[in-house]
């Protein structure tokens, strides 16, 4: 388990600057080493967690003319069918990889129509697709978006500290998070061709990444010797990675670590992933702190918005769902 280490959280709402200060510590070992931390006593209840990986599995268990009916629109909301994606544009993406073996649900953060972004008519701004025959479903997925929104707030304190930064370096870009949740669906296969995964190799693109952990296994990372190791199952847990925008923002001190997900071949996978990023409006630029006369930024400045517009019409063009739209 020394790739991976294990980060308690029990402190974390602990005004003691010290507590502070061990997380830190701890966040930037993790982050400077694998990329990926493993945390517990995060303060989430694991019967909203459970019950979030059944409402995955009720949506992915509905007819495909039920799925089709919520399809993903313009904002990447909606459902993406299977073999309709991979990931090009990851330093980590790999050539000749098929289409990845999954299906997915996305929302994201769930607008009031008077909303300024909704009223600018801004893409990832847009409306989620909501099932009409899956009681609760949407309740359900909004109270733990809610709860993983508020944990992930409450280390970017202890973040920006492990960055030789004030603690609220980080507050007024996610005074209003863009996130980006998924319910994953990976079938059971009996078989499959070396170049065939249920996620290919690919880096996140947003700034960390919260995975509620389950018994099933399937997700695997690139260690420093570029291994691929099994991530340990640690129940009552979150996998916790760092994307592209963090590894930008601190001009690579931070990893955005590959990896990738087996198909599963003794029963079906399904994964909650959480993509946290910044307002669509924070200007990435590199921190004062990670960069110097003799470390100068690599990265020129960019929007949130643009970069994820870029990544998803690369990677997740809802237009390559055309056909399921208009044919039966």
């Amino acid at each position: 388990m020394t790739d991976i280490p294990i980060i308690n959280l029990s402190t974390l709402g602990d005004s003691n600057p010290s507590s502070q200060k061990l997380i830190a510590n701890d966040l930037r070992q993790a982050l400077r080493k694998s990329g990926f931390f493993i945390i517990i006593n995060h303060g989430i209840p694991q019967e909203l967690i459970d019950q979030t990986f059944l409402e995955a599995k009720r949506f992915h268990d509905q007819s495909m003319e039920a799925k089709k009916a919520v399809l993903m629109n313009e904002h990447n909301n909606g459902y993406m069918a299977m073999g309709r994606y991979k990931i090009t544009t990851s330093r980590a993406s790999e050539d000749g990889a098929e289409p990845d073996l999954n299906e997915a649900f996305f929302i994201k953060r769930e607008r009031k129509p008077d909303d300024p972004l909704v009223l600018e008519g801004r893409r990832f701004a847009g409306p989620n697709e909501w099932p009409k025959d899956l009681p609760g479903f949407k309740d359900n997925l909004l109270q733990y978006t809610k709860a993983v929104d508020q944990m992930a707030q409450a280390l970017l304190g202890p973040l920006a500290i492990s960055l030789d930064m004030p603690a609220d370096t980080f507050t007024e870009a996610f005074s209003e998070s863009q996130f980006s949740f998924r319910l994953s669906h990976y079938p059971k296969v009996s078989k499959f061709a070396s170049k065939q995964y249920g996620i290919a190799p690919h880096t996140d693109s947003n700034f960390l990444t919260f995975l509620a952990q389950t018994s099933i296994p399937g997700l695997q990372i690139q260690a420093i010797n570029n291994k691929w190791i099994d991530v340990p199952f640690v129940p009552r847990s979150f996998v916790v990675n760092s994307g592209d925008m963090l590894h930008r923002w601190t001009n690579g001190y931070y990893k955005s670590t590959p990896h990738r997900a087996m198909p599963p071949q003794k029963e079906a996978r399904y994964a909650i992933p959480f993509f946290f990023g910044p307002h669509l409006d924070t200007n990435i630029e590199c921190l004062r702190s990670c960069h110097s006369a003799q470390n100068p930024p690599q990265y020129p400045p960019i929007s949130y918005n643009d970069y994820i517009s870029w990544w998803y019409d690369k990677n997740y063009n809802a237009n390559a769902q055309e056909d399921l739209a208009t044919n039966d």
